[in-house]
C-alpha cells in the first residue's frame, strides 16, 4: 500500500479572554472551515478527508465550542471574525478559502468584510450569514414569515420525536449511525446557553444582501432543500444582489447538509474552487 496521511498538527491561539483550539491537516492553499451551532472542528471530518490531499484544511471551535473556552458569560458572535483573523495571522495563512456552515458563515461573511479581496472564496452552506433575510428581494421576502411559522412547527415535531432538527429527520431515519455521531458532536458543546448565542446571532444580522459586495471575493451559497432552521430560499434571492454569486443547492439534505450529504457537498466545493481559481 503506498497511501501516506496529509501531515496533521493541532493548537491553541490565546485571545484576551477565550483559547481557540485548532487542527491543521495537508498541505498547499489554505481551506478554513467554520461550524454552526451545533458542531465544532470535528464537524468537518468529512470534508478534512477530502480536501487534505490537496489543501491545507484549518478546522477550528469558535470560542465556548469543545474545546475551545469562553468568558463567563459565554461566547459572543461579534468576536468570531476577530477570532479567525487571530488564527489566520498565527498560522501564516494568508489569503484563504472560507466554508461555513450555519453559524460559521457570521465568521465567514464578517472576515471577508474586514479583509476585503483576501478570501480567495467563501461558501456559505445553510447559511447567509451577517445578511438579514429580511432585506432580501422579493418574491423571496414575503415567503419569510409563513416560513417561520411552518419551519417552527416542523422543529417542534421533530423535537418530540426526539430528533435534532439542526440533523433533521432524513438523516436520523436513511442514516442512524451518521446521525448517534452527529448527535456525539452536538453534545460535546455545553457549559453555555445555545439559546442566548442564537439571539445573539439574531442581533448581529442586520447587513443588507449587498454589503457583501466590499468583500471582493466569489461566494457560493449551498442551501440544503429541507432546512428547517434557516430559510433556503434566501440565497437565490440575496445572490441577485452579490455580483458573481453563486447558488447550488443541496437536494435531500436538512441544515447540516455537509455532514448528512458530504460526498455531494464537497462536489460542489470542488467544482466552485475550479471555476474561480481557487
Amino acid at each position: 500500500m503506498s497511501f501516506a496521511a496529509p501531515p496533521r498538527r493541532a493548537g491553541w491561539i490565546d485571545r484576551p479572554d477565550a483559547r481557540i483550539r485548532y487542527e491543521v491537516t495537508g498541505e498547499g492553499p489554505a481551506i478554513v472551515f467554520a461550524h454552526g451551532l451545533g458542531g465544532n472542528l470535528m464537524t468537518w471530518w468529512q470534508q478534512v478527508a477530502h480536501f487534505a490531499p490537496r489543501y491545507t484544511c484549518v478546522a477550528f471551535s469558535h470560542r465556548g465550542f469543545f474545546p475551545s473556552t469562553a468568558p463567563a458569560e459565554g461566547p459572543d458572535p461579534q468576536h468570531y471574525a476577530a477570532d479567525l483573523a487571530a488564527l489566520v495571522d498565527e498560522l501564516g495563512l494568508g489569503d484563504v478559502r472560507i466554508v461555513c456552515q450555519s453559524m460559521g458563515g457570521w465568521t465567514g461573511v464578517e472576515y471577508a468584510l474586514m479583509r476585503p479581496g483576501r478570501v480567495k472564496a467563501l461558501v456559505l452552506g445553510a447559511t447567509t450569514g451577517s445578511l438579514d433575510p429580511r432585506q432580501m428581494r422579493e418574491p423571496e421576502r414575503a415567503r419569510l414569515d409563513p416560513w417561520k411559522q411552518e419551519s417552527a412547527a416542523a422543529r417542534a415535531a421533530l423535537v418530540a420525536r426526539g430528533v435534532n432538527p439542526a440533523a433533521g429527520g432524513r438523516m436520523a431515519e436513511e442514516q442512524p449511525a451518521l446521525y448517534h455521531l452527529y448527535q456525539h458532536i452536538f453534545g460535546l458543546n455545553h457549559g453555555f446557553d445555545r439559546e442566548a448565542v442564537r439571539a445573539k446571532l439574531d442581533a448581529h444580522r442586520r447587513r443588507a444582501p449587498a454589503d457583501l459586495a466590499a468583500a471582493q471575493c466569489p461566494v457560493l451559497f449551498v442551501p440544503p432543500e429541507e432546512d428547517i432552521v434557516l430559510p433556503p430560499f434566501a440565497a437565490a434571492a440575496m445572490a441577485r444582489d452579490i455580483p458573481g454569486a453563486r447558488v447550488a443547492p443541496l437536494l435531500k439534505a436538512g441544515h447540516s447538509a455537509q455532514f448528512e450529504r458530504a460526498r455531494e457537498f464537497n462536489a460542489l466545493v470542488d467544482a466552485f474552487f475550479a471555476e474561480v481559481g481557487a
